[in-house]
């Protein structure tokens, strides 16, 4: 999978997106997110690859989403999962994914 770059004119607070991160749910469900690309207005493609979840077998999803303030929330996987990734001062990422009604929190850092 490629990173690219954000291009000039993208504002510095989607750039802190970019890249590769990685982070456990709930201490111990595997997830790992490549924030793609990034445009001007925050929308962003991405690569999401999770481990074993309760009754979800291990997985890759391609998807976008948008950056809104400090929060970059994907469009519903197609596990039909919902996943949001709040950037903390800290530049970690604070975690929120939900499948089936039960909610996993963690947070990710940065590869």
């Amino acid at each position: 999978m490629a990173i690219t770059a954000p291009a000039k004119g993208v504002p510095s607070r989607y750039v802190a997106f970019s890249g590769i991160w990685a982070g456990r749910l709930d201490g111990m469900y595997e997830g790992k997110l490549a924030v793609l690309t990034i445009s001007p207005r925050g929308q962003v493609t991405v690569t999401y690859a999770w481990g074993d979840l309760a009754d979800n077998r291990p997985g890759v999803a391609d998807g976008a989403g948008k950056i809104v303030g400090q929060t970059l929330k994907l469009g519903r996987l197609p596990n039909g999962a919902d996943a949001s990734f709040a950037m903390l001062p800290d530049g970690t990422l604070a975690a929120t994914y939900t499948l089936a009604g039960q909610t996993y929190t963690g947070a990710f850092a940065r590869q």
